[in-house]
């Protein structure tokens, strides 16, 4: 019996590692790419100035590749151990996203993605290209059009295998394969996920303003955090899954059978007051291979002291205290702010009055009642 091209990629893909592999065509017209450009134009990206840069080449598979004529698409399962929202209840413990608890995906999926690559090049011919998440190509919904599964009203894609926990990936190709039938939508009414978000991030079903997106605010957002989100944070320092937690598809999700996408114990639920407590070198040293380094220790401590001021716990504020003198604005700032919300109006007018503070957003910190 002749074994189809797309029964060969699709058991190399398996050998690889890969949970699920999909075809797509790319020639035809493309909603997406009107939805991002609204997305753009009202300014719901925030500071994430590379989706506007990009926004010509987003618009469209072949507007970044024009040689291209078919997608593959790759998914790789990352369901977590344990119930994400089991994090939120204890808030002197830091909640770190299900996907930044293990090693960086990107590395992973890359590395295997160049292999599928060279395999299809080597057997196929025609030339490809790899792409993983940094590229600029919108990933979601060409995973719902190869039928991955659908994005959901929280505008992640859902599977009804996988639930909301699939890493994605995907390769361009000029060979031209048989497309599978693209994604149903399967939501129905349901309105779990815009019901939990605690910022209230989502306009409508099926639109994001990322500007109020915890995972935005946490990980992309270089500046201090609007106060009026804060206490929203919670404990969360790195992501939010909450959205994805609730969606019920998650039912029928599985736990990530690699090792490396699996839970460190060291990222589970760690201790806010031992994380307020990391140096440059410690936090590196602590967040090898993950995605957390990437932000930075600055950002990190900022996304820390937060969580710590969300605590209630007044026994924190002496791991606070420390990152008054902190050679960072922001995260001062951000200390002020965890202090104020610790300690009585006596304990921070003491603390107020002992400072020499010089920048001005520190000191309107500060200054806020």
């Amino acid at each position: 019996m002749t074994t189809s091209t797309s029964e060969l990629i699709r058991a190399r893909a398996a050998e690889l590692g890969f949970d699920a592999c999909r075809f797509a065509e790319v020639e035809s017209p493309w909603p997406a790419g009107a939805r991002l450009a609204a997305f753009v134009e009202t300014g719901r990206h925030g500071e994430m100035a590379w989706m506007a840069d990009t926004l010509e080449r987003r618009s469209h598979p072949r507007a970044m590749w024009p040689g291209a004529r078919s997608a593959i698409l790759l998914g790789v399962n990352y369901g977590p151990e344990r119930d994400p929202l089991e994090a939120l209840k204890n808030p002197t413990r830091a909640a770190i996203s299900a996907y930044a608890q293990g090693d960086d995906y990107h590395d992973l999926i890359k590395g295997r993605l160049k292999q599928l690559g060279s395999f299809i090049a080597g057997r196929l011919g025609g030339e490809l290209k790899v792409l993983v998440d940094t590229a600029p190509l919108m990933e979601k919904p060409l995973a719902q059009r190869a039928g991955l599964g659908w994005q959901g009203k929280h505008t992640n894609l859902v599977s009804r295998e996988f639930g909301s926990w699939l890493f994605l990936g995907a390769i361009l190709t000029e060979l031209v394969l048989p497309p599978d039938e693209p994604g149903q939508d399967h939501c129905g009414q349901c309105r779990a996920c815009l019901d939990i978000c605690p910022t209230s991030a989502f306009p409508a079903p099926y639109q994001l303003d990322a500007r109020r997106c915890i995972s935005y605010l946490t990980i992309e957002l270089k500046g201090p955090i609007p106060a009026e989100l804060r206490p929203h944070l919670g404990n969360r320092i790195y992501g939010c899954d909450d959205c994805l937690a609730v969606c019920p598809w998650n039912k029928f999700a599985q736990t990530a059978r690699e090792q490396r996408l699996q839970a460190r114990d060291a990222l589970v639920s760690p201790s806010l007051a031992e994380l307020a407590n990391l140096d440059d070198a410690a936090f590196r040293a602590l967040f090898t291979k993950s995605p957390v380094k990437r932000i930075g220790r600055d950002r990190f401590a900022r996304n820390v002291l937060y969580a710590i001021g969300n605590s209630g716990d007044p026994s924190l504020a002496e791991a606070a205290k420390p990152h008054l003198t902190d050679p960072n604005p922001i995260v001062r700032g951000a200390a002020v702010w965890a202090l104020s919300r610790l300690l009585d109006g006596e304990a921070f007018g003491a603390l107020r009055a002992a400072t020499d503070e010089e920048d001005p957003a520190v000191l309107a910190e500060w200054n806020t009642p």
